[in-house]
């Protein structure tokens, strides 16, 4: 019997070229495994770029875009209370989701993903999340490896502009997906879970919005315990004024190097633009626009301050690799070359569509992180523990 020939090259199909398919761009563009064969968007300009650009076939909506027989797999990068929808449409058709963060806005969006999922026997891929970067999986398999003795402790910390990057009205509304819990929480929930071994048990949380003019959480602070006694505090706050960039060597979060004399920047065009003006600065960060053309990254992608406690060593994930902090000696372990960027989640795309091999970062997985982002909020709501209960271990 003749072995079955493995494609050459996965047809992508892209829902959403707004920010997040930008960011995505540059990996997509130099990863030969991947074809851009069609796109979904609202935008008829965007659509016209990538129809140039790409030579793909365009369509008003997801349903239409998974019909198309060259499509094998559906990026989902449309906003969050679009997800669940979207990458239902998606599987519904047979085709393999790789959905952006928050999967959903509720544990029954989430779960109706996984079962279209399942019921299709398709792949469901929650990311690109920044548990996916080179640093943090390399700091993974230290742990893992058991030679600085059993995690403890995880302290992560975070301070950017977020508040106060160019927002759509959802995106300042808790109710409809927006703040910095459904937006960041995933990152750092899905960092300390892939860390700690993905099983929370207990949360407790607060929460906080303190600019009546973006009334929507603009920081948080956080304290999980995972199955096997560690434990992992996280803080975030997106108001603009300390930036933890500054503990990384000033590369951003997208492993692009900042200048740190650009403090405040963010609010300084926010003032500038007036409200209509936002709707412009947003939407010129999209597909086909100038300012969504980008350098490569001098790094690789990152979250801030990560701090993994172990018995016998301190491992700290940076830009570049692993810090070593241990009972006498300092190390340092190099990550892979930073580039082509976000190369894990093509990797792991790649591996589910082609060989049926699924990540960490399953639709079990994000319904998991999302879980606990709600928890956050539950739990700053109603100034208590809340114990979780569909968690799954890494």
């Amino acid at each position: 019997m003749t072995a079955a020939k493995l494609p050459d090259r996965v047809g992508l199909g892209v829902v959403g070229l707004g920010r997040a398919f930008t960011l995505m761009l540059p990996a997509l563009r130099a990863d030969p495994r991947f074809s851009l064969v069609a796109a979904a968007d609202p935008r008829p300009d965007a659509l016209a770029h990538f129809a140039s650009e790409f030579g793909g076939r365009t369509y008003p909506n997801a349903a239409a875009l998974a019909a198309d027989p060259a499509v094998a797999a559906v990026y989902i990068a449309t906003p969050h209370q679009c997800h669940a929808a979207d990458a239902i449409a998606a599987a519904n058709a047979g085709r393999h989701v790789l959905v952006e963060k928050p999967m959903a806005l509720s544990l029954h969006e989430a779960a109706s993903m996984v079962a279209a999922a399942r019921r299709a026997g398709v792949q469901l891929i929650v990311g690109p999340s920044h548990s996916f970067d080179a640093p943090i999986r390399l700091a993974r398999d230290l742990i893992v490896s058991g030679r600085y003795g059993s995690l403890r402790m995880l302290q992560l910390s975070t301070y950017t502009d977020f508040l106060y990057r160019p927002r759509r009205p959802e995106e300042l509304d808790t109710a409809r997906g927006g703040g910095a819990v459904f937006n960041q929480a995933a990152h750092q929930v899905d960092i300390a879970r892939l860390l700690g071994g993905g099983h929370v048990l207990t949360l407790r949380a607060h929460a906080a919005a303190w600019d009546r003019a973006r009334p929507t959480e603009g920081a948080y602070s956080a304290l999980l315990g995972f199955a096997g006694g560690a434990f992992a505090s996280l803080t975030y706050s997106g108001y603009g004024h300390y930036d933890t960039d500054a503990l990384c060597g000033w590369i951003g979060e997208d492993g692009r190097r900042k200048d740190p004399a650009q403090h405040g920047a963010a609010r300084r065009r926010l003032a500038e633009a007036g409200m209509q003006g936002e709707a412009d600065l947003r939407a010129a960060r999209g597909y086909g626009t100038a300012a969504a053309a980008e350098a490569p990254p001098d790094a690789h992608p990152h979250f801030g301050l990560v701090i993994a406690g172990c018995e016998a060593a301190d491992l700290v994930p940076t830009p570049l690799g692993v810090e070593i902090h241990g009972d006498t000696i300092r190390d340092f372990i190099p990550a892979r070359p930073a580039w082509p960027p976000r190369r894990e989640v093509l990797d792991a795309l790649f591996d589910a569509v082609v060989f049926g091999r699924p990540p960490v970062q399953t639709g079990e997985w994000g319904l998991a992180t999302l879980e606990a982002c709600l928890a956050i909020l539950q739990s700053a709501r109603e100034a208590r523990e809340v114990t979780l209960h569909h968690q799954v271990p890494a």
